[in-house]
């Protein structure tokens, strides 16, 4: 009996040791676990981002181009109605089954961010089909659809964790979507002093 008291403080030892061993690598691995999930759904989230953001994209270049013929500081290349009408009930197909990944892994500002970016691009897309488009109805609804990207791409970003500063590109954009000022003709040493600005 005296030589297991004199063991006791040992065997103690023992099994606190194995017992804070088995908490702390529990604990660890929980973490890491964690820390693997929220990667993988990260990673899949910005692939659900990335999918939708090129086809809304690809929709608004379309529109674009069908709209060309119809403005006057057009710099698109011109697409005919009948191609552009079929190219873009693809992407919009293609734009439903996208829309299902950022309901499923967006969170609700990124979710209601790509919705007015998606209305946005539509209300051009129904613009660019009609029989005639005003310029004046046709730049408000470009400056709504960058503006309405660059807070879909501030809300990703802010979900995906990415840091940086703005990205936003309407200010960017608007300012070069201005007509030539006067005294500014096709002419190459126009498009020079142009460029030299």
């Amino acid at each position: 009996m005296g030589n297991f008291l004199n063991q006791l403080p040992a065997i103690l030892g023992v099994i606190v040791g194995a017992l804070g061993t088995l908490l702390v690598t529990n604990f660890t691995d929980k973490a890491r676990w964690r820390r693997d999930q929220a990667v993988r759904w990260d990673t899949r989230r910005l692939d659900a981002y990335v999918a939708l953001a090129a086809i809304v994209k690809e929709i608004h270049a379309v529109a674009l181009r069908v709209s060309a013929p119809h403005r006057r500081y057009s710099k698109s290349r011109p697409i005919d109605r009948e191609q552009a009408i079929e190219l873009l009930d693809e992407a919009n197909a293609r734009r439903t089954k996208a829309w299902e990944s950022i309901l499923l892994l967006g969170d609700e500002a990124t979710v209601a961010a790509a919705r007015v970016w998606q209305d946005a691009v539509g209300a051009e897309e129904y613009l660019c089909t009609s029989d005639s488009i005003d310029e004046t109805e046709w730049q408000s609804a470009v400056e709504a659809v960058d503006q309405a990207r660059d807070s879909f791409y501030l809300a990703a970003r802010e979900n995906l964790g990415v840091h940086g500063g703005s990205v936003a590109q309407s200010p960017f954009l608007r300012a070069r979507t201005r007509p030539l000022p006067s005294g500014f003709g096709d002419s190459a040493e126009s498009l020079d002093r142009l460029s030299d600005r």
